[in-house]
């Protein structure tokens, strides 16, 4: 997703070299060993992923086994390496200052992999104008770990687009020497509003800047999203599989469906996006296409005088929908918010340098639900991502949950939940699954077999045997098992039986959860009404207790017997791992 060092514990690891070297399992996965030498500069992230996309394809990776100078050995599961290996991730700045971009930059929480900002503008002439640009802004967003490739843009301005297409050998040389003085990741060629007579133009300028940058510099372009398969006007001016051949991506404009002075509707349905995704499609491959998101809405006013369409973010609108009383409603065939507001005489609301003049309003736009089910055809179709326009027009709840649910993973049953956030987490790295694709099911009991699994998946863990109790033998967790219970992290019981679809009660969890963590539970100060010193668990439950693994209850009770569900277990787990301090 995103640069970043690898860390263990609060200590960044750089080295000077690192031998690899892969050794097999029983169940024929892999354990990448790495022997890491210390005291260089080398981001050890950068060594490692360079090592493991070279055998990503080739092999089934278990665990991550480093041996520091020849002394320290720290095994870690392959998936920690690798969720923030997901799906590509960008987004336009346009609005606002360097200081309040940034500030947007960050409220992303590590969701993003590239930001665009408005650096090249298109002169009526066609020539290329740099707007100021800021040093010390680029090497901040490369700090965050994240890319600058600025877009080049006419700004819907037909006579300044055609001039630059014209002029395409000094519009590369202006925009290739920028890229070089200050260091920038590339160039998103965003020139809309010219025709078909275009086209083939539109496609040398991309193929001039491949030509003239290094493979390690993005080019990329926006194209109008065309769900109809218009071919003239200004949608006839992209040849979606001749741009495809040298840009890195085509950043599909999948909004404005309705737009400013037309008839009021949604700004993306869901049927428009998907019509577009599957345009594109025919001209160029999957992993060369990038959703483009709206972070805006529309407003229209009942009677037509003070607003057709006009453009307004999506904070923005909430804030006015909040302030007026509005009602909104989501539209199930559009899969689209959709809010009615009513602006009074004393009201003094203004939207794009627009004063709205009291009446009746109605608003289209977007919210978490109507981005996620957007989302998820990124991954029904197997896209390279998702972009937007634009950063910091977005509610902050988006950043929520943008980064799961962009790379395939939608839980309905969460969102009102107290643990929604460490569910989202252990999910992304793959510790915690749903019972399906879109359920997580968070108030289902936990069971001795998803116990066991996670405990095994949390540590790396594989069996040498495979041996399991008769119960076990055919089950969907027998592996999982069978390594929880040759390492020692659970028990079957007196009769040779394991019982893997029993429930699991919190004492069970705590035993279970110390013997991962491996505290030390012979001390402890806390004490609980119905937990006794001579309990089987006492130990293990107050050391989690006190560790604040676990919490008990405000009439000082523990309730040890009670079944621990699997939203609370994955609260536990994530309190383990901490996932929220390491993404």
């Amino acid at each position: 997703m995103s640069r970043k060092k690898f860390t263990i514990g609060k200590e960044n690891i750089t080295m000077h070299s690192i031998n690899t070297m892969l050794t097999k399992n029983p169940d024929n996965t892999y354990d990448l060993v790495i022997s890491v030498y210390p005291d260089c500069n080398t981001e050890f992230s950068k060594e490692l992923f360079t090592y493991n996309e070279g055998i990503m394809s080739k092999k089934k990776i278990r665990a991550v086994k480093i041996i520091i100078a020849g002394l320290i050995s720290v095994s870690i599961p392959f998936y920690s390496f690798m969720a923030d290996k997901g799906r590509y991730s960008m987004s336009y700045v346009y609005f606002g200052s360097h200081a309040s971009q940034l500030e947007y930059i960050g409220l992303a929480k590590e969701s993003l992999s590239t930001v665009s900002p408005s650096y090249f503008d298109i002169e009526s002439d066609g020539s290329v104008k740099v707007n100021y640009i800021s040093e010390s802004y680029i090497n901040k967003v490369h700090d965050m770990g994240l890319k600058v490739v600025p877009f080049l843009s006419n700004h819907w301005n037909r006579t300044a687009g055609v001039a630059a297409l014209n002029n395409i050998d000094q519009t590369v040389e202006t925009i290739v020497s920028a890229i070089e003085q200050y260091d920038l990741d590339g160039v998103n060629v965003d020139i809309e509003n010219v025709t078909h007579t275009e086209k083939d133009k539109y496609t040398r300028l991309v193929k001039r800047l491949r030509e003239k940058l290094p493979r390690s510099k993005e080019v990329s372009v926006a194209v109008a999203a065309n769900p109809y398969g218009w071919s003239s006007g200004w949608h006839g001016s992209y040849d979606y599989g001749a741009l495809a051949d040298y840009a890195d991506y085509l950043f599909i404009m999948a909004y404005d469906e309705h737009y400013e002075g037309g008839a009021e509707g949604p700004v993306a349905s869901i049927d428009f996006v998907e019509k577009s995704i599957q345009y594109a499609l025919e001209f160029c491959p999957s992993e060369k296409i990038v959703l483009g998101l709206p972070f805006f809405g529309r407003i229209w006013s009942e009677s037509g005088s003070s607003a057709v369409g006009v453009g307004v973010s999506n904070n923005r609108l909430e804030n006015i929908i909040a302030a007026t009383g509005g009602v909104i409603t989501f539209n199930e065939e559009y899969m689209s918010p959709k809010a009615e507001f009513t602006i009074k005489p004393q009201d003094d609301i203004t939207v794009s340098g627009i004063t709205l003049k009291p009446g009746k309003y109605t608003a289209w736009f977007e919210n978490s639900d109507s981005i996620k089910t957007k989302l998820s055809l990124v991954d029904k179709y197997s896209l390279k991502g998702a972009g937007n326009w634009s950063l910091g027009q977005e509610t902050k709840d988006v950043w929520d949950y943008y980064y799961t649910w962009l790379n395939g993973k939608y839980f309905g049953d969460i969102i009102s939940h107290f643990a929604k956030d460490d569910i989202q987490s252990i999910s992304s790295l793959g510790l915690m699954l749903g019972t399906d694709k879109y359920t997580f099911s968070p108030y289902k009991s936990m069971t001795r077999a998803e116990m066991a699994t996670v405990g095994t998946r949390l540590l790396g863990l594989t069996s040498n045997n495979g041996k399991v109790p008769d119960d076990c033998k055919g089950h969907w967790a027998e592996k999982e098992i069978a390594a929880a219970y040759e390492k020692g992290l659970m028990t079957g019981y007196p009769d040779g039986s394991f019982r893997p679809d029993r429930e699991v009660s919190r004492e069970e969890a705590a035993v279970f959860m110390a013997r991962i963590m491996g505290v030390d539970t012979s001390k402890s100060g806390i004490s609980f009404t119905d937990v006794e010193s001579n309990r089987w668990s006492y130990s293990e439950i107050t050391a989690l207790v006190d560790a604040g693994v676990l919490t008990g209850y405000p009439d000082k009770t523990f309730r040890p017997e009670r079944i621990i569900d699997r939203g609370e277990m994955a609260a536990v787990i994530n309190r383990i791992t901490d996932t929220k301090g390491s993404r």
